[in-house]
C-alpha cells in the first residue's frame, strides 16, 4: 500500500491519499500524510482525527472554525509530521468500525512510515469531541503485537463512557445521547439506552489500564454537547489505574471551545506532545 501523489512545499512534503486498508463493499480507506522539511528526521507523528459526532467530516476539509490558526501549519512548525485519519461514518458502517479505521492508520505508520521520514515509535493521537472518542480508543486499545500501540493521546472534548453521558449532560444542553436517534446509538446501531453492552464496548472508560500512555485531556467547562464529566471521568479513572494523566478544564468554553481563544490551547496540546515525544530530537520551536 502506497502514497499515489507526493508534492513537495517550502517547509512540508505532503503524502495524498495512502491507502491503509481496503474494506470488501466500500472505498479504499487512505490517509494524508505531512512531513516537516526543516526538522530532523525521522520525525514524531501526530494522527490527526476528525469530530463530527462520528456523523459529518472529512480529514480532507477541516472545518473553517479550527483553520483559521491552522494547529496543523503549527504541529509542522514544532517538528511533527501529522497524519489526517479517514474513517467511516456511523451512517456507513457501526462501532468499531471507525475504530478499525483509525486503528489502521496507525498500523499502517508503524509498519511503513519510517519510509516517509516517520519514526514509528513516536506516535501521537489528538482528535477532537468524536474523533477525540477514536483517539482515546485508539491509546486504551493499541497493541504492541499487532502493532498499533501509540505513545501519546490528545482528546478534546471527547465522549468517554456513553452509560453515563447523559446523566452528566449540562443543564442547558439539548442532546438527548439516550435517544434511539442520537449520536451514541446511531454509532453504535441500536438505542443506547437499551443497548449498555454496546454502549460499554464503544466507551474508552473500559479500557483503561495502567499501561496507557500518557493522555492530556482537554475539555471546556460549559460544554453543552459533550459534558465536562466525560473527561473528569475518565482522569479519574486512568489516575486510579496509574496511568500517566493530565485534565484541563478550560472555564467559560463551550464545544469546539467556543468563548475562548483557540490559539493557547493549541500550543499547550504541542506542548505535550512535544514533552512526551520529541526530547532531544531537534524539533523545532514554535515561531
Amino acid at each position: 500500500m502506497t502514497d499515489t501523489a507526493s508534492r513537495p512545499r517550502s517547509d512540508r512534503i505532503e503524502h495524498r491519499d495512502i491507502v491503509v486498508n481496503e474494506v470488501p463493499g466500500f472505498r479504499p480507506l487512505t490517509l494524508d500524510l505531512v512531513v516537516p522539511v526543516a526538522a530532523r528526521q525521522p520525525v514524531p507523528v501526530l494522527v490527526w482525527i476528525h469530530g463530527g459526532a462520528w456523523l459529518f467530516g472529512s480529514p480532507k476539509q477541516p472545518p473553517e472554525w479550527l483553520m483559521e490558526v491552522d494547529p496543523f501549519t503549527a504541529a509542522i512548525r514544532a517538528g511533527f509530521a501529522v497524519a489526517s485519519a479517514q474513517y467511516r461514518l456511523s451512517g456507513e458502517a457501526h462501532f468499531p468500525a471507525q475504530l478499525d479505521d483509525v486503528t489502521a492508520a496507525v498500523r499502517w505508520l508503524r509498519r511503513h512510515g519510517d519510509t516517509l521520514g516517520v519514526d514509528r515509535e513516536r506516535i501521537g493521537v489528538w482528535g477532537e469531541s468524536a474523533g477525540g472518542h477514536l483517539a482515546s480508543m485508539l491509546a486504551l486499545t493499541g497493541d504492541d503485537q499487532d502493532d498499533t500501540r501509540v505513545q501519546a493521546a490528545v482528546c478534546w472534548y471527547a465522549p468517554s463512557n456513553l452509560l453515563t453521558i447523559q446523566s452528566q449532560a449540562h443543564p442547558a444542553g439539548t442532546i438527548d445521547h439516550d435517544a434511539a436517534d442520537s449520536p451514541e446509538s446511531l454509532l453504535i446501531g441500536a438505542p443506547l439506552a437499551g443497548n449498555p453492552e454496546l454502549g460499554r464496548a464503544a466507551s474508552p472508560i473500559t479500557y483503561v489500564t495502567g499501561q496507557a500512555p500518557p493522555m492530556l485531556l482537554v475539555h471546556g467547562e460549559e460544554d453543552l454537547v459533550v459534558p465536562v464529566g466525560q473527561s473528569e471521568e475518565l482522569a479519574a479513572a486512568l489516575t486510579a489505574a496509574g496511568a500517566q494523566v493530565e485534565l484541563s478544564v478550560v472555564r467559560g468554553a463551550d464545544h469546539c471551545f467556543v468563548g475562548v481563544p483557540l490559539e493557547p490551547l493549541i500550543r499547550d496540546t504541542l506542548a505535550f506532545f512535544t514533552r512526551v515525544l520529541a526530547p532531544d530530537t531537534g524539533a523545532l520551536p514554535p515561531p
